[in-house]
């Protein structure tokens, strides 16, 4: 007992006297006076809490350069912003892992492991090309449609002419200059945004796409499709410049991947035996409900970086009303959606409940931090409602095959959530939307916003056909009907999710 409690006294000692060294440094570093100056005639302990208080969130000393990096240490309140930045940027890649198990479990067995390759190639692909390409062309300033430097994240001085006729220099990257984390924080937070997008469409795609067609299209869109559209809202481009809003990407991340797999899906075609000779649709099952609702807690979960993460700084009040809002309407989206098919199916359906939560978080990224809290719950009941009806719609009218509904949880319901700014926000001036119609405005962010949705749609309309029917010309689009049949499991990977599973004809 003695031993343990010398060794006790000893590190409580210890940890007693670095903690004293740490607080202590920082204040007679700014206290201590020059060589050529009077010491102060009161001793400088009289206000030791405002000296903590003031001095210790702006002291900068130098540090050794590493790498060419972290020429000074930043700042605290530089380095919470940039801790919590890349925690949220956490939260968002792991996102892949929540996508990857809705689409694995609403599609068939036989194409499981065809899906997870999917989206581990989508995170890599996009990582390397968002860095090479994307992150320049969305994120330097160029002009109001496209961004022309900062490739291979290379940052630089450029003159820029003022409205007065001046000129100045600033960063290339000034479009998200306003906030003071890292670049490469930057970076990573948006580049998991980027592999989002690829992401969604490859679950409208799925079960009888060609594997390198995929990979195609995902260096298609990583590069080229969702920067340029992210450059008009993000990068200070001709939308932004109209006063379109979108916090955290209801449009710019969601929409784009929604709308890309609305034309994706139908230059592809159904899957084999999804449409009779009458053109009627048949149901063919997910093969685990299990996987998709683990998938929709992921997502759920992640979504709390997405959206809360897009302040980019440690903004405690912000993150802590977004985190709220965003909660909450992807309650009431679950709970809207499964009641809506109950009327109209007779059945508490589960995989309508899982994606009405997705929808309600989708609507909600657009305005999660604009809206108050009853509003957020009408915006994500309004998206968990839509998703229901739009699943039926593209199914039974439009006839397009989306095994996971991605375009009416991520098109329509991003379009939703994006013209919900112009009816709910509740905040006006320079870092906020005007009020919205339902809040003391009038249509004018509305009418702003739809110009917003009807401008992205179309751009993706236009760049995704070429893209589709580009890959469709030169290494065709789709496996044969005996790939398919077979399951892309083991004709494309070689691989089986479940082996020795003796797979039927809904399999």
């Amino acid at each position: 007992m003695n031993t343990i409690h010398s060794r006790l006294t000893l590190m409580l000692a210890l940890v007693s006297l670095v903690t004293l060294a740490l607080v202590s440094t920082p204040v007679r570093a700014q206290d201590e006076p020059k060589a050529d100056e009077p010491a102060a005639s009161e001793p400088a302990a009289e206000e030791p809490a405002a000296v903590m208080t003031e001095e210790v969130a702006v002291v900068e000393e130098p540090a050794e350069e590493a790498f060419g990096w972290n020429k000074t240490l930043p700042t605290i309140s530089v380095a919470l912003d940039t801790v919590w930045v890349m925690v949220a940027g956490f939260l968002v890649m792991w996102m892949q892992a929540g996508f990857g198990l809705v689409e694995a479990g609403l599609t068939r067995a036989k194409n499981a492991a065809n899906i997870c390759m999917k989206n581990l190639l989508d995170f890599a692909f996009g990582s390397l090309l968002f860095w090479a390409v994307g992150f320049g062309l969305m994120f330097s300033t160029g002009n109001d449609f496209i961004g022309d430097s900062g490739f291979f994240l290379q940052e630089k001085m450029v003159e820029v002419e003022g409205d007065d006729g001046t000129t100045s220099e600033e960063s290339n990257f000034a479009p998200i200059g306003w906030t003071a984390v890292p670049l490469e924080s930057k970076f990573f937070f948006q580049l998991v945004f980027a592999a989002t997008a690829a992401t969604i469409v490859s679950g409208a795609m799925a079960e009888r796409t060609k594997f390198a067609s995929y990979m195609a299209y995902s260096v298609f869109i990583s590069a080229l499709i969702y920067p340029i559209s992210g450059h008009w809202i993000w990068g200070s481009g001709w939308l932004a410049d109209k006063g379109f809003w979108d916090f955290a990407g209801s449009t710019v991340v969601h929409s784009v991947g929604g709308w890309l797999a609305l034309v994706g899906a139908f230059i592809l075609g159904p899957r084999t035996g999804k449409y009779d000779s009458a053109g009627k649709a048949k149901a063919i099952p997910g093969h685990n409900i299990v996987l998709v609702t683990l998938g929709v807690f992921i997502l759920w979960l992640g979504w709390f970086g997405f959206n809360p993460g897009s302040t980019m700084a440690a903004d405690a009040p912000a993150i802590a009303h977004i985190t709220c809002t965003t909660n909450s309407a992807a309650a009431a989206g679950a709970i809207v959606a499964i009641c809506v098919a109950k009327m109209m199916f007779g059945k508490w359906e589960a995989t309508m409940a899982l994606n009405g939560a997705l929808a309600g978080l989708v609507a909600i990224t657009a305005p999660c931090a604009w809206v108050s809290i009853p509003s957020a719950i009408i915006i994500g009941a309004v998206g968990g409602g839509l998703v229901v009806l739009s699943v039926v719609f593209i199914d039974h009218v439009l006839k397009i095959d989306d095994p996971v509904g991605a375009v009416s949880v991520h098109g329509v319901c991003g379009a939703w959530g994006t013209l919900s700014v112009g009816l709910f926000a509740m905040t006006d001036g320079d870092a906020a939307p005007a009020r919205g119609l339902f809040t003391g405005g009038d249509a004018s962010q509305l009418i702003t916003q739809a110009i917003g949705v009807g401008s992205v749609f179309l751009w993706c309309m236009v760049t995704g056909a070429i893209c589709f029917l580009g890959i469709k010309a030169i290494m065709g689009l789709r496996v044969s009907p005996e790939e398919e049949a077979e399951g892309l499991d083991f004709c494309e990977h070689g691989n089986e999710a479940y082996h020795s599973f003796q797979f039927t004809s809904q399999s």
